[in-house]
């Protein structure tokens, strides 16, 4: 009997933990979702030749990007 109210307890208990779930709203975000994707603050992560607020820079390391993935693209 013991064990039974334990596997329920610990059922019970497993149950309102997986319940609980963490605020995922943009609002703490950097980068607010009505900016451009291209009109982003300096990082780290930069790829190289790439300067924010550029949409031609962007929109060409997307394509670079895109095509390195691309098994058919002809390589430089």
């Amino acid at each position: 009997m013991r064990r039974v109210a334990a596997v329920l307890a610990f059922a019970l208990l497993g149950t309102l933990a997986a319940c609980g779930e963490r605020d995922q709203s943009t609002a703490k975000a950097k980068r607010s979702p009505d900016k451009p994707a291209w009109d982003s603050a300096k990082s780290n992560y930069d790829a190289a030749g790439y300067t924010p607020g550029d949409k031609v820079a962007w929109e060409t390391q997307l394509r670079e990007r895109a095509q390195g993935q691309n098994d058919y693209a002809p390589r430089k």
